[in-house]
């Protein structure tokens, strides 16, 4: 009995260690991210521990930044609260793309794994079936995310107060590289070509004409064009199983 419950216990370790070497180069990516968010808190007027707790307990890096600058301009709570809805209004999708994932598993597991839900994390695990999916390998990957985010964010607030204004370093970029990287491998069908161009397009145009819900404009118009796209060309649906996750 001993030893079967030790080899339970060795896969389950062995899980979680595979899903953080499976998130590693995604969190090295937002590393430049964490930086700016870090910088950024001070410069929105924020201490060096009130921009911590915003990274430990949000852990939203694009909404932080946004955040970050409304609260430096002055911005009402509504409006601070409202932005947040939009930009986070994806991981709604997130969650119920995932619920055949997580519904068998006991509300803790799902809260954990909730918090630590980003567009990294759903791109290593939510795309997958659901009978492959593995509570300690997404732990492992949601936890080598959380860590990475707030070290660079520390790393970010002691570089901000000795070096101004790195916002012009053109950190940001790793923003869209980290994307990029995660879109471009899942293209392998037309509907999915379709969605992001849609997306793509949408998003630039709400841009140029600053039009505030434009991410969510985006992502609405990217998923009805997949659809359409999916059934103009007969596409087949994936199949869905509800399996249980170890």
């Amino acid at each position: 009995m001993s030893s079967q419950v030790l080899t339970q216990q060795d896969y389950r370790f062995s899980a979680f260690m595979l899903g953080l070497r499976a998130a590693l180069p995604l969190t090295l990516a937002i590393i430049p991210w964490g930086l700016l968010a870090g910088s950024f808190a001070l410069e929105s007027g924020l201490t060096g521990l009130e921009g911590q707790a915003m990274s430990i307990f949000v852990f939203a890096g694009a909404v932080q930044l946004v955040v970050l600058g409304m609260i430096g301009s002055k911005a009402g709570l509504g409006a601070i609260l409202i932005i947040t809805l939009l930009i986070t209004s994806r991981h709604f999708l997130y969650g119920m793309s995932m619920r055949g994932h997580m519904q068998q598993l006991p509300l803790r597991w799902r809260l954990i794994l909730g918090f630590l839900l980003t567009d990294e994390l759903f791109a290593l695990t939510g795309t997958k079936p659901p009978e492959q999916f593995n509570r300690w390998h997404a732990l492992g990957g949601g936890l080598s995310l959380y860590l990475g985010w707030n070290m660079a964010t520390a790393a970010g607030i002691i570089a901000g107060q000795q070096i101004p204004n790195m916002d012009a370093l053109g950190l940001e970029f790793a923003v869209a590289a980290t994307f990029i990287a995660l879109v471009v491998p899942g293209i392998q069908k037309i509907s999915t070509l379709c969605a992001v161009i849609t997306a793509l397009l949408t998003s630039v145009t709400c841009e140029l004409y600053q039009i505030e819900a434009g991410l969510l404009i985006a992502s609405v118009l990217g998923m009805l064009a997949g659809v359409l796209s999916a059934r103009l060309f007969s596409e087949p649906a994936a199949p869905h199983n509800e399996g249980q996750s170890t």
